[in-house]
């Protein structure tokens, strides 16, 4: 495993384009998580009214425990910058033939695959590391209440986070191997959601239980929009196990597909 994992990442950290977009997506990921505040008082100070219509220093955006849904949900939307460098990396792999040198040196399909999903699963633990990492500290400076067993309640949802980036890569993985080219596979991966939103509303009324099945639906449900519960709407509080069972579907599906096209592919 370690070693199919230094094989990805001696020819990822080669390419100048790996460590920009890399560079950007955890410095996007960073400010982003840890200015929800700043945020809000701009806010405040732009919109004529918000200010004395919502006390913003009262929305528990940094408390424990609402700190991990809401950063968890917050950041899994960044998630395509990282999704995108995946697929320029597989795609990169066609274009300069390293794909078919890494097999003529002795690597299988298999293994060229696997490097490609540990790379994939590192990607996606320091993302969640990091993001943990900015809710534990901007917890403990806003919140007022520290006792242990309350401070983490809800801190499940970083396992979940964890999935839901793990299976969004593994999906622009596939899309990657299957299309073969960067520029189509990146227009394909940022109107998915679009594509699966047109078909989910199409369906919606005859069939609404299967919207949850859909691929990105349930890699979305992982992690529910916490916001609302501060306009005073009920939300899921919690990692729901069907969500991540369907998830953990998808995610096999996405990997076992990649290798199927690769193996069957010329290359």
């Amino acid at each position: 495993m370690l070693q199919l994992l230094k094989i990805d990442l001696k020819k990822l950290t080669s390419y100048r384009t790996f460590w920009i977009i890399c560079g950007l997506y955890f410095f996007t990921l960073l400010t982003t998580t840890a200015s929800g505040m700043e945020f809000l008082k701009w806010l405040a100070r732009t919109i004529e009214g918000f200010g004395q219509s919502i006390n913003i220093n009262r929305i528990p955006l940094y408390h424990f425990p609402d700190v991990w849904q809401n950063l968890a949900w917050a950041s899994g939307l960044l998630k395509i910058m990282i999704g995108i460098m995946v697929l320029i990396s597989i795609t990169n792999e066609y274009s300069y033939r390293t794909i078919r040198q890494n097999i003529i040196d002795g690597l299988s399909r298999k293994e060229f695959l696997l490097s490609k999903i540990y790379t994939n699963a590192l990607l996606s633990v320091l993302s969640m590391v990091l993001v943990f990492l900015v809710a534990l500290v901007t917890g403990l400076i806003y919140s007022s209440q520290l006792d242990m067993s309350y401070m983490f309640q809800g801190v499940e949802f970083y396992p979940a986070y964890f999935l839901e980036v793990f299976a969004f890569l593994s999906f622009a993985l596939m899309l990657g191997i299957f299309v073969q080219r960067s520029g189509l596979s990146i227009i394909l991966l940022l109107n998915s959601y679009l594509i699966e939103l047109i078909i989910k509303e199409n369906i919606d009324e005859y069939v609404p239980w299967m919207i949850k099945f859909f691929p990105l639906e349930s890699i979305m449900n992982l992690v529910p929009m916490p916001f609302a519960r501060y306009a005073f709407q009920q939300i899921q509080d919690y990692v729901s196990l069907e969500a991540v069972g369907i998830a953990l579907v998808w995610t096999f599906l996405f990997n076992y597909f990649s290798y199927l096209r690769l193996k069957k592919a010329d290359i």
